[in-house]
């Protein structure tokens, strides 16, 4: 809560006749000063139809009953309403209307609006009472001092209750990532959605991103809805961070690719949004076949097949010694050059010519090692599911 503040004003000395004419008029000008500040303040003008006209008259009623009550005892005894019970007032009014969702310039055009229709009865009631200059000016000094602490209050409620709301609508998203990333039914998630402030996409799409570039992909942040992944949630490697991003799938997703040039990011696939966590899961497998240099984006849509191939590494590799056994007794050298050609042989559907071109060598030497391969394999190369096996075990690379 807000502190009053210390200092030493001058006294100010109205004569009791211009209190008493301060407070019996006092409802009437709260009248014409909410009038005045719905006139001009057009925000307020629709919440003065709703509870807000209630609660501002008594608080002004309070406030203002209160500054008169400081002037008649300026030197007597202390006010009737302690001054940290006025400003509290204010500040609880300023955390209402932050949840209201007007803005902070609002309040404080309110204050201004209210400040001079105030300032203009009660100078003049001072004018009739006699006041001299120098009273009037003590006077003007208190007033605008009290007005100053009170949209000071009002101001730093606005401020904590948008702090303490931004903080719960994080903590609200955080909930609904991590129910996202669990097997949550759609009606729940639905709900947490409602309860997080946040908009359903029709898909998210999970990217992997080195924290280091986070500030440079416009495309995630400029999105309030991105949702962020808490690392926790997530084995991911040290120095990346996971985001899901909203409705960049289809037509969308070349463009949104593009936009995180230099990066480093890996795309995950776009997924219904209450099917965010397969994302997340293709783009941690995915992690590992980026390059070492980081700076390229990786769209796992690209790496299907290794993706595919490359989900049981164990299996992978005796497969992989499985149909490579033929070729064991032959020296290191040798078996890698068979392995190399048999592999383009499987992707080149035995043209000779064509996998001469890609293994950069003279077609007779190709002839000679697919004799070499026949006589090591002999009947298996014509039996589908020797052809099969070898060409998943060959798919996304070459050693033995």
């Amino acid at each position: 809560m807000p502190e009053p503040a210390t200092g030493a004003p001058r006294i100010v000395d109205l004569p009791r006749e211009t209190l008493e004419a301060m407070r019996a008029g006092l409802p009437a000008l709260v009248d014409r000063m909410v009038e005045a500040v719905i006139a001009e303040v057009p925000l307020l003008a629709q919440a003065a139809q709703e509870s807000w006209r209630p609660v501002i008259d008594t608080s002004a009623q309070l406030l203002l009953g209160s500054l008169i009550d400081e002037l008649g005892t300026s030197t007597g005894p202390p006010t009737a309403v302690p001054m940290q019970e006025v400003l509290d007032i204010a500040h609880r009014f300023g955390r209402r209307e932050a949840r209201n969702g007007r803005p902070a310039e609002v309040q404080l055009a309110a204050y201004r609006v209210g400040a001079r229709e105030l300032w203009r009865d009660w100078s003049a009631l001072a004018a009739q009472g006699g006041v001299d200059r120098d009273q009037v000016s003590a006077f003007a000094e208190m007033f605008f001092a009290y007005l100053d602490l009170i949209s000071a209050a009002g101001v730093a409620g606005h401020a904590q209750e948008q702090s303490r709301s931004g903080l719960d609508r994080e903590r609200r998203r955080e909930r609904l990532v991590r129910m996202l990333l669990s097997d949550t039914a759609s009606d729940e998630l639905d709900l947490a959605a409602e309860y997080a402030t946040w908009a359903t996409p029709r898909t998210l799409t999970a990217v992997a991103m080195p924290t280091r570039q986070e500030r440079g992909a416009t495309a995630i942040t400029s999105d309030p809805r991105t949702l962020r992944v808490p690392d926790d949630a997530v084995d991911s490697r040290i120095g990346m961070h996971v985001v899901l991003v909203c409705d960049v799938g289809g037509s969308a997703r070349a463009s949104f690719v593009a936009s995180l040039a230099g990066t480093g990011a890996v795309v995950g696939p776009a997924r219904s949004w209450t099917d965010a966590q397969s994302s997340v899961r293709r783009v941690l497998r995915a992690m590992c076949f980026r390059r070492p240099d980081g700076g390229d984006v990786l769209d796992t849509e690209e790496i299907l097949p290794e993706l595919v191939v490359g989900a049981d590494a164990d299996a992978l590799a005796d497969l992989r010694a499985r149909a490579l056994a033929p070729l064991a007794d032959f020296p290191e050298a040798s078996r890698d050059r068979l392995t190399e050609t048999l592999r383009s042989c499987l992707l080149h559907q035995g043209r000779r010519d064509d996998i001469a071109a890609d293994l950069f060598v003279s077609p007779s030497t190709i002839r000679y090692r697919l004799r070499q391969l026949r006589d090591a394999y002999g009947d298996r190369l014509r039996d589908p599911r020797t052809i099969a096996e070898l060409t998943v075990a060959l798919a996304i690379g070459t050693s033995s």
